[in-house]
């Protein structure tokens, strides 16, 4: 980047205006700090993102839910002025394993109808699980007992050793696919026990009522980035793709790139928070450059692969079949759905998620494509009425500039006792947020505002 650029000065430059940037932001400018948001896309709200219907009801193409624990969350919707509803879940949700289509809910019981052995080895599994991820650091997952043994493996492995049945080695899986958007050979175990266990356990990661798909925000989620953002004024600077931090003795220089590839604005501060995922942090020209461990770092925190899907429909019909709408499958792409209508009932919307190995497949299909089978996947779950949406939306997070991929990264094998060091800490006047570096909620809307702020502290303390 040559040096041309005009200047804007501030005490603070926070790049990125997702959660985590516009909640340290908030606490900055709530302690008389000049800062200032510099943000890549012509909006705020990062990994959530504004949709509508064709007759503009609110339709979340990102990040939507909160629950139980996510204290952080509700404090800051009633601080906003916003209200929550609950997500769907009066009825039975369908359970679609080993070619066997079930009806669960307390109709039918609380337990589906796999066969004793399935049950027996799935509790055993998940006890033996959660035993693991009770003894992981949520601060230091690499201090963990045997951390660099269960660091060396990957979900995969453990999966296959301490699972004996089909029914129960897949429901793994797809609990994997539905909480990281990735294989479980992808991550490694370490990380997946660490992440349970932010998230107040595996169980709790995957439920509705009393976990983390409880409830929503009336009128979307992106609600609560526009507020803090409106509340920050012209602090907030959309528009302007980051491409390169300069340090020195004065503090850092924060460089963009115009639309038309030359030389954008420059902000200079004392101070700067760079809230971007891992791997797009990365992917930023530093100079200096930073020390090995961080860029080798970055290097192993991929994104997850999801495309979000929606279908509307004029009524959600399958609510009067005693269904809630809710779907768990082994077979894809779509194989996890939820009703997300709105909070009067109509329209009635079924969303689903292609992720991991299916995401990536069907990236490389036509969006025509895409949409019969996601279609088909509803009608195998909710009856033919499912073929027949008024409206189909979706939204693939790994082609989006900005993000390349959700929910949030995920650790390779080897990373967190190798690297995991470097995820927070400070290289000079630069400090790190976001979703991926909170120990409590990691990968969630809780675990980007809880980073945010606590590093808004950390740069508080530092000034």
């Amino acid at each position: 980047m040559g040096t041309g650029a005009t200047v804007a000065d501030a005490t603070v430059a926070v790049v990125g205006a997702g959660l985590a940037g516009l909640a340290a932001a908030r606490v900055l400018a709530g302690a008389g700090v000049d800062v200032v948001v510099i943000e890549a896309r012509d909006r705020v709200g990062g990994r959530t993102e504004r949709g509508h219907t064709a007759d503009g009801v609110p339709v979340e193409l990102g990040g939507q839910w909160i629950g139980p624990t996510q204290n952080r969350m509700y404090e800051l919707v009633a601080e906003l002025g916003l209200e929550t509803f609950p997500t769907f879940n009066d009825g039975e949700l369908v359970l679609h394993l080993g070619g066997r289509r079930s009806r669960l809910g307390p109709q039918r019981g609380a337990t589906p109808d796999l066969g004793p052995f399935a049950l027996a080895d799935l509790a055993q599994g998940l006890a033996r699980f959660d035993r693991l991820a009770g003894r992981v650091d949520l601060e230091q997952p690499w201090a963990a007992p045997r951390a660099v043994e269960l660091d060396g493996q990957t979900f995969e492995s453990w999966i296959r050793r301490n699972l004996h049945t089909p029914v129960g080695r897949e429901y793994f899986r797809v609990a994997t696919e539905a909480v990281f958007s990735a294989q479980a050979g992808d991550l490694s175990l370490l990380h997946a026990l660490f992440y349970a266990r932010s998230g107040s356990g595996l169980e709790n990661l995957l439920a509705v009522d009393r976990g983390a798909q409880q409830d929503r925000i009336v009128g979307g989620t992106w609600l609560i980035s526009d507020a803090l953002a409106a509340a920050l004024g012209d602090r907030v600077r959309t528009g302007h793709p980051v491409r390169r931090i300069e340090s020195g003795p004065t503090g850092v220089t924060v460089r963009t790139v115009a639309a038309d590839g030359t030389d954008g604005k420059a902000f200079h501060a004392q101070r700067a928070i760079v809230t971007l995922p891992p791997t797009l942090a990365g992917r930023l020209d530093y100079a200096p450059a930073l020390p090995s461990w961080r860029d080798q770092l970055t290097q192993r925190l991929p994104a997850g692969s999801v495309i979000k899907v929606h279908a509307v429909y004029d009524e959600p019909f399958w609510r009067a079949d005693g269904l809630n709408g809710q779907a768990a499958s082994d077979r894809g792409p779509v194989k996890v759905v939820f009703d997300n209508s709105p909070p009067g009932g109509g329209p009635g919307i079924l969303v689903g998620f292609m992720e991991g190995t299916d995401g990536r497949h069907f990236a490389r299909r036509s969006p025509a494509e895409r949409r019969n089978a996601a279609v088909e996947c509803f009608a195998r779950y909710f009856g033919d009425r499912a073929r027949h949406p008024i409206e189909y939306i979706e939204r693939d997070w790994m082609a989006e500039p900005f993000s390349r991929g959700c929910y949030g990264a995920h650790f390779t094998p080897g990373v967190w006792t190798g690297f995991g060091h470097a995820l927070r800490t400070p290289i000079g006047a630069i400090h790190w947020a976001g979703a991926e570096c909170s120990p409590v909620w990691n990968g969630y809307m809780e675990g980007a505002v809880r980073s945010g702020e606590a590093t808004a502290r950390e740069v508080l303390a530092a000034l």
